[in-house]
C-alpha cells in the first residue's frame, strides 16, 4: 500500500516473520522502546542505512518498507516453481539418461551458471534434480552436485530458503564421502548466511572440516559466517588455512565444481573485511586486486558477485561515485548478477540515491524497476 507509513510496514512484516519487537530490537542492536516508536511512527526512518539494516532482518528489500515499485520478482522466472516442486519430491526420481548423460547435464547446468545465465539455470534445474534423483548405483556424486548448483541459483536469486532446503538434500546425498560432505555443507553455510543466520552458519561449517584434512571452500564459508559474527580474528585465521590448502591445490585439482583457489581465498579477505564493519581495508584490498589480472580469470558470476562486494564496500566509506562504476563494471562483466539479484538491487538504490547519480547507474536504476 503506497500511502502506508513505513513504519506500519516495518510492523506488518515483522509479525509475519513471527518476531517480537523485542526480537526484532535484539537483531539491530536497539532498544524495544526504540522499535516500538518506529512502529507508531513517533520516530522517524530517515536514514536509508537504517532502512536497509531493518530491511535485511525482515529478510526483505528495502523498496518493500519504502513503499516502492518492486522489480519483477525472480520467483516469476520460468522454472523457480519447478525448482520447488523438485525439491517437495521425495520420489525416486523419473530417469531415462545414463550416468554420462547426466554428468554431462550437470556439467552444462554449473557452466550456466557460472556464466550468470541464471533464467537458463533455473529452466534447466527442475529436469536434473529429477534424473539425478532416477540414478541407480552411480554413486551419490552427481545428485550432490545437481542440488548443490540449484542451492547456488536460489541463493543467488534471493530464495534462501529453497537454497538452503537443496543444500541440505546435497548434505543427505553425500554419504560417507567426507569431500561431497565438506562441499554440501559449505553450500549451507553459504544459505544460512544469504539468511542472516552467520552464528549458525559458522557452527555448521566449523564442525564439518573433514578430520585430518581441509575443504577450502567450506574454510572460506566458515571465516566469513565468522566476520558476519564480528569474529575478525577467527575469520582471518579461518582464511589463512583455506590459503594453506589453496597453496598445495594442483591446477585442474577441483573435481567438485567449488570455485576455490589462491585468488577466491584474496577475494574473500576483502569480504571479510567489509562484513566485519572495515570497510577501509576492504577498499584497499580491492585496489590493490585490481592491479592484476589474475582475478579477471575467474568466472563472470564469480567476479560480478565480488564488484558488488566491493560496491558495498565503497558505501561504507562515503564513496558513491566509486561505488557506482563497480556496479556499472559487474553489469558489464555478468547483467543478470546486477539485474536479477535483490541484494544488487539494494545497493543500486542506495547509489542512487546519491546527487548527482552517474548516468550508467540511473540507467540500472531504471532497468532493475527502481524509477519509474
Amino acid at each position: 500500500m503506497a500511502g502506508e507509513p513505513i513504519g506500519r510496514r516495518v510492523a506488518r512484516w515483522r509479525v509475519r516473520r513471527r518476531l517480537t519487537q523485542q526480537m526484532l530490537a535484539d537483531r539491530l542492536g536497539r532498544s524495544k522502546s526504540w522499535v516500538d516508536k518506529v512502529e507508531r511512527g513517533v520516530r522517524r526512518l530517515d536514514r536509508y542505512s537504517m532502512i536497509r539494516q531493518i530491511a535485511d532482518v525482515l529478510r526483505v528489500e528495502p523498496s518493500a518498507l519504502l513503499g516502492e515499485p518492486a522489480a519483477p520478482s525472480v520467483g516469476m522466472l520460468d522454472g523457480v516453481d519447478g525448482i520447488r516442486a523438485a525439491l517437495a519430491s521425495y520420489d525416486a526420481g523419473r530417469n531415462t539418461l545414463s550416468p554420462a548423460q547426466v554428468r554431462r547435464q550437470v556439467t552444462y547446468t554449473w557452466l550456466t551458471y557460472q556464466h550468470a545465465n541464471y533464467p537458463q539455470a533455473v529452466r534447466l534445474l527442475p529436469g536434473l534434480l529429477d534424473a539425478a534423483r532416477g540414478l541407480h548405483g552411480a554413486g551419490p556424486e552427481l545428485l550432490v552436485q545437481a542440488y548443490r548448483a540449484a542451492s547456488s541459483v536460489l541463493v543467488k536469486l534471493g530464495e534462501a530458503d529453497l537454497g538452503w532446503l537443496a543444500a541440505d538434500r546435497a548434505v543427505a546425498g553425500a554419504g560417507d564421502d567426507p569431500v561431497l560432505v565438506a562441499t554440501a555443507v559449505a553450500s549451507v553455510g553459504e544459505a544460512l548466511r544469504a539468511l542472516g543466520r552467520d552464528r549458525l552458519a559458522l557452527a555448521v561449517t566449523e564442525s564439518a572440516v573433514p578430520v585430518g584434512a581441509a575443504c577450502g571452500p567450506l574454510l572460506i564459508q566458515a571465516a566469513l559466517a565468522a566476520a558476519g559474527c564480528g569474529e575478525a580474528r577467527r575469520a582471518d585465521e579461518l582464511l589463512g588455512r583455506a590459503a594453506e590448502v589453496a597453496a598445495r591445490r594442483t591446477f585442474g585439482d577441483e573435481p567438485q565444481r567449488a570455485g576455490f583457489g589462491r585468488m577466491a581465498v584474496e577475494l574473500a579477505r576483502t569480504a571479510a573485511a567489509m562484513t566485519s564493519g572495515d570497510a577501509g581495508e576492504a577498499v584497499c584490498r580491492h585496489e590493490r586486486m585490481l592491479r592484476g589480472d589474475a582475478w579477471r580469470r575467474l568466472p563472470a558470476e564469480f567476479r560480478a558477485a565480488y564488484l558488488l562486494d566491493a560496491a558495498r564496500a565503497y558505501l561504507q566509506v562515503g564513496d558513491v561515485r566509486r561505488a557506482g562504476r563497480a556496479v556499472v563494471e559487474a553489469d558489464g562483466v555478468a547483467p543478470a548478477e546486477i539485474r536479477l539479484r535483490p541484494a544488487a538491487r539494494t545497493v543500486v538504490a542506495e547509489i542512487t540515491r546519491a546527487r548527482p547519480a552517474l548516468p550508467d547507474v540511473a540507467r540500472l536504476a531504471t532497468l532493475v524497476g527502481l524509477t519509474r
